[in-house]
């Protein structure tokens, strides 16, 4: 038998069936053998008698932190304030989605706890990344509608509403949400396992927290060809391997001097190209 699994807890895997049935299975030791670990999002086959997972069909992506696999979309969830913005870990997560062939859509929250100045600034910042081709969303309804019919994950820094903004979509979920600890300065990871619920029309993962994410085996090429601004103008640069970095007649440095590209954006690109995998 086929299905999708939807939530796993200590490699206890809820398997969902297209005519909605829920099996719980383990996986056979084939899977330890092979050193093989089923995700959620995985399409499995099982034996429904025996509740094992018995095969792992191809996966079209997957994402080791978050641990989950087969995603159409990943919203970033991103806190404006308690814990602040950090456009470091939002261009970081940014582009490993985009290297995952997941788009990304961003959704901003906590904008009533900013001052106008404070608003003012961060719009700079939201209107840029709509402008480099990015979706940006700050409103529940409106997300539901980019997100209906596909399996989403939501992810961000810790603290930034994860659960909160899921509780809004689906109140019946009641997922468990936690003040922000305010002498570590970011969340407590409130989400202990991951899961699909089913809110409005989409498959979406609630996943735990994090606060750091590595590039893993992306490379420097890697990095600059996954975010937007950094391709996009490659075919313009005197050079056509160009990392926009000390490069002659490099687009990009002109059009960071020029202030057409953020130099929060570049000042992260240039540290993010510094962390990939060199060869």
């Amino acid at each position: 038998m086929k299905g999708k699994i939807i939530k796993n807890i200590s490699n206890d895997y809820t398997v969902e069936t297209q005519d909605g049935k829920k099996y719980i299975c383990k996986p056979r030791g084939k899977f330890r053998i092979n050193n093989l670990i089923p995700l959620v999002g995985d399409i499995v086959e099982f034996d429904e008698k025996n509740n094992y997972l018995t095969d792992i069909l191809p996966r079209k992506n997957e994402l080791i932190r978050p641990s989950i696999a087969n995603i159409d979309i990943a919203v970033i969830i991103t806190s404006v304030k308690n814990p602040n913005f950090d456009t470091t870990l939002l261009d970081k997560t940014l582009t490993i989605i985009s290297y995952n062939k997941i788009e990304p859509i961003i959704y901003f929250t906590k904008l009533d706890l900013l001052n106008d100045e404070e608003l003012q600034e961060i719009n700079k910042y939201l209107e840029y990344y709509q402008q480099i081709g990015y979706i940006v969303s700050t409103n529940p309804d409106d997300l539901i509608h980019k997100i209906q019919g596909k399996t989403v994950v939501f992810t961000g820094q810790s603290g930034a509403g994860k659960s909160t903004l899921l509780n809004k979509l689906n109140p019946n979920l009641k997922l468990q949400t936690n003040e922000i600890s305010y002498a570590l300065g970011r969340g407590k990871h409130t989400t202990r396992h991951t899961e699909l619920f089913d809110v409005a029309g989409a498959l979406i993962a609630d996943t735990p927290g994090f606060s750091k994410i590595d590039f893993f085996n992306m490379t420097s090429i890697d990095i600059r060809d996954n975010m937007k601004e950094m391709f996009d103008n490659l075919d313009k640069c005197k050079y056509k391997d160009c990392l926009h970095n000390k490069e002659d007649n490099c687009q990009i440095i002109k059009l960071v001097n020029e202030g057409k590209i953020l130099k929060s954006r570049y000042k992260n690109y240039i540290n993010f190209i510094s962390e990939g995998k060199h060869d």
